[in-house]
């Protein structure tokens, strides 16, 4: 139920209607008070204001109609800046990274501060009585106040709305946004209380000599129920399959994967337990969906920061600089990664017997994602490589796992075998060469090999 909520939860975040939808349930709302407000409790306190409304009835829907007008104008005005804003994120900086301007909280706030703003004097308009008889006239002053209020906000959030825009579309504004959603991604998914240990494969051979020889010949297979990518993936939801079924499941792809319907995506050891409610069970735990998710895969984040550097390294765009600032952000994640453990591959009951088997991506691995497309695609910019070895050599700095550090001297290694074969002049073959001498020296220096 929980990765269920998750994913509504981020569904509901990356689209536009579900923010502007709750301002405007609000300035319903609001509307209905301030009219029933303005029935019950007398004006008089109003007219003592020099700001407040105190008109008659025509002015007062004079007033609020040319407001509901001008509103609905300028969200008009606003969803075009932000399809433009849209387009040229897209052709630009990839597709993928359109979900980070739809997950904008100031453009949603900005087009529901509008259509807020023109619901709620419609709706107070449509208070306003007429009458022959000056009794039975009927002007809410209060709440024509508050509309010219709203009016005035409007204007300044609609000032604010095109700096944002602006701003937005940058592009090292935009890897920065990107990069920044890669860290919180880093902590919530690798804690800080996850220590690094140089134990890798002695690790797998405990969890060999706890899975049972027989597994992979009595397991039974859950099938893919559809195609798609694995979003997110229930661990405590299993855990409660297993210890209540006496099981141990072993999941067999891992949160970014794409799945073909009938494939095995969890096996069930024994398999004579597994039944059909069992099997229900199991895949109301995994999401699987039409895109990738970055709520429980890093590596979607990462290669967002990878697609805009690739975009920018074609000869089309032709940006360095660009593709030099998605290095560093991924440089500034890669640290973090460094010095804390991936989560667990084995998970454990109160009673210490293993239930549950997990896939997780290593730390060699993700520097494969993030350094293999860039190093083929800036093979041929100096300034590209020279940067993808400093920031090596940053990540150097931090690695402590032997199998980390072999990651990053043959990165290093590939760097050079890479430019090697380019029309470069011999300077640049130099300064390429000194720059991975540089992260050869860090690795081989004894302060770093230490484990903290």
């Amino acid at each position: 139920m929980k990765v269920w909520i998750l994913r509504v939860w981020e569904n509901l975040r990356s689209g536009f209607w579900f923010l502007p939808s709750l301002m405007a349930a609000g300035a319903v709302g609001l509307a209905f008070g301030t009219v029933a407000l303005d029935e019950r409790v007398p004006d008089e306190w109003l007219r003592g204001l020099g700001w407040a409304y105190t008109g008659g009835a025509d002015g007062a829907a004079a007033v609020l109609q040319t407001i509901a007008g001008s509103m609905i104008t300028i969200a008009g005005v606003v969803f075009s800046l932000t399809l433009v804003a849209l387009s040229l994120a897209s052709s630009q900086f990839g597709p993928r990274l359109l979900r980070n301007f739809m997950r904008d909280t100031a453009t949603q706030l900005v087009l529901g501060t509008f259509i807020a703003t023109f619901l709620y004097c419609l709706l107070v308009l449509r208070t306003i009585r007429r009458a022959a008889f000056a009794n039975a006239t009927f002007v809410p002053h209060l709440s024509v106040t508050i509309g010219v209020l709203f009016a005035i906000a409007s204007l300044w959030v609609l000032i604010f709305f095109i700096h944002h825009v602006a701003v937005s579309i940058q592009a090292d504004q935009l890897v920065a946004r990107v990069g920044s959603e890669l860290l919180q991604s880093t902590d919530r998914l690798y804690p800080h209380d996850r220590a690094p240990t140089d134990v890798g494969p002695s690790t797998d051979r405990r969890i060999d000599a706890v899975v049972p020889g027989v597994f992979d010949r009595e397991a039974r297979a859950v099938d893919a129920p559809s195609d798609g990518y694995l979003q997110m993936v229930d661990i405590h939801a299993l855990m409660g399959v297993a210890q209540a079924e006496d099981t141990i499941l072993r999941v067999e792809r891992r949160t970014g994967e794409y799945v073909v319907s009938g494939t095995p995506l969890v096996m069930v050891w024994p398999g004579r337990l597994l039944t059909d409610d069992v099997a229900d069970h199991i895949r109301g735990a995994l999401v699987l969906g039409s895109q990738r998710a970055p709520t429980q895969d890093i590596e979607y984040t990462i290669l967002q920061l990878v697609e805009a550097a690739v975009r920018a390294l074609s000869p089309g765009v032709n940006d360095p600089f660009t593709a030099i600032a998605a290095i560093d952000r991924l440089g500034s994640a890669l640290c973090r990664l460094a010095v804390r453990d991936s989560p667990p591959t084995a998970h454990l009951d109160g009673e210490h017997h293993l239930r549950l088997l997990t896939p997780q991506i290593t730390f060699p691995q993700l520097m494969d994602t993030a350094f293999n497309q860039i190093r083929d695609y800036g093979r041929s910019s100096t300034a590209v490589t020279i940067r993808l070895l400093e920031t090596l050599a940053v990540v150097a700095t931090f690695v402590q796992r032997s199998e980390d550090r072999a990651a990053v001297q043959r990165h290093a290694d590939m760097i050079v075998r890479a430019t090697s074969r380019e029309p470069l002049v011999a300077e640049d073959h130099r300064a390429i060469e000194e720059s991975r001498e540089a992260v050869l020296r860090i690795l081989q220096d004894p302060a770093h090999h230490e484990i903290s």
